[in-house]
Order: C-alpha cells, then sequence, then structure tokens
C-alpha cells in the first residue's frame, strides 16, 4: 500500500527567483505569490525550503520573507577560477547566502556539483564544509549528484550527512543501484528531487516537445499504465516519491499557489506496481542539462 506522505515534501524555491521549468508558463513568482505559497505550505507541517544561490534571486526573495523558522538547505556554487583561498571563498559564500536568506544559521549546505571535489583543493572544500558545520552555522552538509557513478567515487573521502540525488518513476537509478538503501543504512538523509521531470511526467502526451518523441514508447506505457491503475499523473508522481522509506525529503517545484493547494488536498492510497518497462537510464532523458530544446 503506497501513500502520499505530505509531511516528507520540501518546497524548491528555483521559480521564486528566476523563469524556471519546462512547462513554466507564469515566470518568476511575485514575491507576495511567494508569501501565499509559504504561509499555506507551514499550515501542513511543511517547514524545508530547498534553495541555491545560482538560483536567479530566490534567497533575496526568501530573506525578504520571515524564513528563519524554516529548515532551510542552500548549495555553493562550482568554485570560480583564480581563486587564492577556496577555504575563504567556500565560508564568504555561505555568509552571503545567510546574509541574503537573513538567517544566522541553515539546516543544510550542499556543495550544487561535486566536480570540485576531483580538484587538488576538494579536501579543502570539505574542511571548509566540516569547519561550518561544527560552528554550528550549518546543521548538516552534503552534495548534489546527478548521477549515481558520484556515490561511487565520493563517498569514502567525503561523507556526507545529506545526498540530494534526481528520482522518479522513469528514473530509479537511486533505488536499482543499491545507494538508497546504503545511504539509508548509513544514516545520510537523501533528498530527492526532479520527481516530475521538470514537468514532463505531469504534461498531457500532445504537449511533449519534439526532443522527447526518441522516447514515445516510455510516453506511451507511461499514460497507458496511468489509465490502467486510475492516477492521475501528479498522484502517481507524488505517491511513488513519498513512500520510498529510505527517503527523508522530496522536493517539488511550485509555479502558483494552486499547485500547492492541488497537492496538498490529494488524498490519495492505494496499491500498484511499476512496470520495468518505464525505467530508463538514457542520460539525454534523465538529465535536463543535457536536453536539446532548440
Amino acid at each position: 500500500m503506497l501513500e502520499i506522505n505530505i509531511l516528507k515534501l520540501a518546497l524548491g524555491t528555483a521559480s521564486f527567483g528566476m523563469d524556471y521549468g519546462l512547462f513554466n508558463s507564469s515566470g518568476q513568482l511575485k514575491l507576495q505569490q511567494v508569501k501565499r505559497i509559504l504561509e499555506l505550505a507551514k499550515t501542513r507541517s511543511i517547514k524545508t525550503l530547498d534553495t541555491a544561490s545560482s538560483y536567479g534571486k530566490s534567497e533575496n526573495i526568501l530573506g525578504q520573507i520571515e524564513v528563519s523558522d524554516w529548515d532551510i538547505i542552500t548549495k555553493v556554487s562550482p568554485v570560480p577560477n583564480g581563486i587564492l583561498s577556496v577555504y575563504d571563498w567556500i565560508v564568504s559564500e555561505v555568509e552571503k547566502s545567510l546574509s541574503r536568506l537573513r538567517v544566522t544559521n541553515i539546516h543544510g549546505l550542499l556543495l550544487h556539483k561535486t566536480s570540485d571535489l576531483k580538484q587538488n583543493y576538494g579536501k579543502e572544500i570539505w574542511s571548509a564544509l566540516e569547519h561550518l558545520k561544527k560552528s554550528g552555522i550549518v546543521q548538516k552538509i552534503g552534495y548534489s549528484i546527478y548521477e549515481t557513478s558520484e556515490l561511487d567515487d565520493f563517498w569514502s573521502n567525503f561523507k556526507p550527512d545529506i545526498v540530494q540525488a534526481p528520482l522518479n518513476i522513469i528514473d530509479r537509478r537511486m533505488i536499482q543501484s543499491g545507494w538508497l538503501r546504503k545511504l539509508y543504512k548509513e544514516g545520510c538523509e537523501t533528498h530527492v528531487r526532479s520527481i516530475f521531470l521538470q514537468g514532463l511526467l505531469l504534461a498531457d502526451r500532445a504537449m511533449i516537445p519534439n526532443y522527447f518523441k526518441t522516447w514515445n514508447n516510455i510516453w506511451d506505457n507511461y499514460h497507458d499504465w496511468l489509465l490502467d491503475v486510475g492516477l492521475s499523473p501528479l498522484e502517481a508522481c507524488l505517491a511513488f516519491a513519498t513512500s520510498q522509506n529510505e527517503i527523508s525529503k522530496v522536493i517539488v517545484g511550485v509555479n502558483n499557489l494552486s499547485q500547492v493547494e492541488e497537492i496538498l488536498n490529494l488524498r490519495y492510497r492505494k496499491a500498484y506496481n511499476l512496470p520495468d518497462k518505464l525505467f530508463s537510464v538514457d542520460k539525454n532523458l534523465l538529465n535536463p542539462s543535457l536536453w536539446r530544446l532548440k
């Protein structure tokens, strides 16, 4: 029996600070819209915000709203070239995030990309994160990944408190690789994003851009399966992600208040199995940064 567990949800804030999302026709949200979204989410005990210094004005927008009682997770951008002291740069970047957010501490700090850990200053980066944790500025540290191979590469030398990874109905690499279970057993939180694959898994079949026609069999199987089990795309995506016991937080991005209301009003509870034919490991489908839409 699978259930939509609202308490696992965290709000993704990319659309708070920039025009974000494949099917976002509303553009960047206004300050008052963000306030109303946070107020509504809080009434249902959602208390985690996922943001980043690279999400446009997201941190600034949140800073204009009282968010000190939220569990905030932000991310540090990759280290630019020519930095003399990477340690000092990391600390400075976090201080800037705190200033924009108008808070004195945050729940989590993640590296936006693990590629920096491969550099000769990788240990210096991790030392800075550990310093921020020991000082109480940050409660938990970790990194955002795009491939499970990144955990193969970095887990032994840089053990995180939080790993953020993509996961959805057709992207089950975290489950199939065994990493989701391993992280859970090791006491590491797994926060998953892209549960709607930037809206592709919620879109009407006719609205899917031409680029994705390569995977027409997946879309056909997906929508046929939804009809067979009597689920809406939103119900299926949320039930799949939030029912995974090993997942701590499920990050959902929203473009307007009505989307939040729709999510919070769901009461789905039903048993179903995902067909294997929906599973894909094709990076050109699963990684939005590789999409060629023009």
